[in-house]
């Protein structure tokens, strides 16, 4: 991965999401109602999707700087196919 990126901010991101995670295991044990249930994995998705972003910016930094530096295309290639699987995000 890119030291373009805060891994500290990061991880602080993911143990969140993970909390929300077993809150809406939680949720489900206790029979909630839907839409709090739904509301709960619209938020989670969101911040999957927040924390997708921050790394892909950091990556896309490092492809282009290291593009820059060699010349070589491949890391364009990757950049690229990395970025069609998440235009979905």
């Amino acid at each position: 991965m890119s030291s373009n990126y805060n891994k500290d901010n990061l991880i602080t991101r993911l143990k969140r999401i993970e909390g929300q995670v077993r809150g809406l295991q939680k949720m489900l044990e206790e029979e909630r109602r839907c839409v709090d249930v739904l509301t709960q994995l619209s938020a989670v998705k969101g911040a999957l999707n927040k924390t997708a972003e921050e790394i892909m910016k950091g990556y896309t930094k490092s492809c282009i700087l290291e593009y820059e530096q060699t010349g070589n295309e491949k890391m364009l290639d990757e950049l690229i196919q990395v970025l069609s699987k998440f235009r979905e995000i």
